[in-house]
């Protein structure tokens, strides 16, 4: 057995963890987009593979057996590579994949299906808006540019914003409740927009906005292709057929 993890969220971190106390071959990938990435206990790797065609050659040329998808949630152009990837070359594929956040009461959403649709559903006047998406999708917002953004991202940012009100918290996760409800007080926060990615790392602001009954634009997920998930570190290691490293 050898397997391929497609990393980069702590879920993918936690399952390196297991995937190495369990002795198995295996390496982790990156996508490259993070300068300075989480140490993994694997061998790791950093970069693309040149779309499905060039995951089919990779997973060929290096002999690996099973492939683990453990990107975000939005990452998915990688999760269609790997599906095709996968096919092409009958490869067994498992997602993990984090459950996403359900509405609670007390939650003001403004659900939204893509990107341009978050960028419309801010108001028209001025407002304090919280950007937590990432920085490959903020370009969109420069058509609302009355607005003053805060964005985090967990790198300092290589080229200047393309948002004439912008500043930058170069910060990682996970985030606390009471950190996020600083930061959204301080900074005279109106708005949040976020993407529904789940999990526990990310959700803090989620629940502050909630507790000083903030409206959140919140971006679904976007469809994927039909593959195999799991939704714990747990489920993936029985997938792979080792449930004593985890001492189940």
């Amino acid at each position: 057995m050898r397997v391929l993890i497609l990393g980069g969220t702590s879920e993918a971190n936690l399952l390196a963890a297991a995937v190495a106390a369990a002795g198995l071959d295996a390496i982790y990938s990156y996508a490259g987009r993070t300068r300075v990435p989480v140490n993994q206990p694997l061998p790791t790797r950093i970069g693309g593979f040149g779309g499905a065609d060039g995951l089919a050659d990779a997973i060929r040329q290096q002999g690996f057996t099973h492939v683990v998808d453990a990107t975000h949630p939005f990452a998915t152009e990688i999760s269609r590579n790997a599906v095709a990837a996968c096919a092409a070359t009958a490869t067994p594929l498992v997602a993990l994949e984090r459950k996403p956040w359900a509405k609670t009461l007390g939650d003001i959403w403004i659900e939204v299906q893509d990107i341009a649709a978050a960028v419309a559903a801010l108001p028209q006047a001025r407002a304090n808006v919280f950007l937590a998406i990432g920085r490959q999708h903020i370009a969109p917002y420069a058509t609302r540019p009355q607005h003053a953004y805060t964005l985090r991202f967990i790198d300092a940012a290589g080229d200047p914003l393309p948002l004439p009100y912008a500043s930058l918290i170069v910060s990682r996760g996970p985030f606390t409740l009471a950190g996020e409800l600083d930061l959204v007080r301080s900074r005279r926060i109106e708005w949040i927009v976020a993407r529904n990615s789940g999990g526990d790392g990310a959700r803090a602001k989620i629940d502050a906005a909630r507790e000083l009954k903030l409206p959140v634009v919140m971006i679904e997920r976007p469809a994927l292709p039909d593959r195999s998930r799991a939704e714990s570190v747990a489920e993936v290691m029985r997938w792979l057929g080792h449930r004593a490293c985890l001492g189940a």
